[in-house]
């Protein structure tokens, strides 16, 4: 198995039901981890710290599948697994961002099918997750000032124009800018603007006359 592969983690409260989907994912190459509850999960597992999906079930005492879902958010792909076809129940997981909602008993195909989706997903947003995180690491390398610089540069606006916004001269911005590029690793301005929007760099008024 390959070792990015993403772990598959399950949460269900029945015995039965975390051993067969263990068998089966097992055979299939898969590294499944089950709990018995959602506090075990939580105990266990960053989720943030590597690729997984989630095979859930929205029926367990304690915390239920909903609530795991909603403290989860966007950090795993959800698959839900449930043995009753309540729609009010399957509108409100899909809208808490499950990606299936599978019904039990659920055939290998199918289930294998949706976990092949679901660790696609997992490793989109885990490349994204680093992604961010080295950008972040660069951007922390700029001083405040050169931070300033590069939030008024990435709106567009010329050395001069930012000197005046910021009551300096053209020679010092371009001497921050230069530093702004070399320090984030970057060669061209769309590429420092791809930067700032990713890293959800505050932006300056637009609406501000630039002089």
């Amino acid at each position: 198995m390959s070792e990015t592969m993403p772990k598959i983690y399950i949460v269900d409260d029945e015995a039965s039901v975390r051993r067969a989907l263990v068998r089966l994912l097992a055979a299939h190459g898969h590294c499944a981890i089950p709990f018995s509850s959602a506090n075990d999960f939580f105990a266990a597992v960053d989720p943030d710290s590597e690729p997984a999906c989630l095979l859930l079930d929205l029926e367990m005492p304690g915390v239920n599948g909903i609530a795991l879902q909603q403290m989860l958010r966007e950090k795993l792909p959800i698959i839900i697994l449930t043995g009753h076809a309540d729609v009010p129940l399957t509108v409100v997981a899909m809208q808490a961002g499950a990606m299936d909602f599978l019904l039990k008993p659920v055939s290998d195909t199918v289930l294998l099918a949706a976990v092949a989706r679901g660790c696609e997903v997992a490793m989109q947003r885990h490349a994204r997750r680093d992604e961010l995180r080295q950008l972040n690491a660069r951007v922390d390398r700029l001083t405040p000032r050169e931070r300033e610089v590069m939030a008024w540069v990435v709106t567009g606006r010329l050395n001069k124009q930012v000197a005046c916004e910021l009551g300096t001269v053209e020679k010092t911005i371009k001497a921050h800018r230069a530093r702004v590029m070399r320090k984030l690793e970057v060669t061209s301005l769309p590429e420092l603007v791809r930067i700032a929007d990713k890293i959800g760099l505050a932006a300056i008024d637009e609406g501000r006359p630039p002089h």
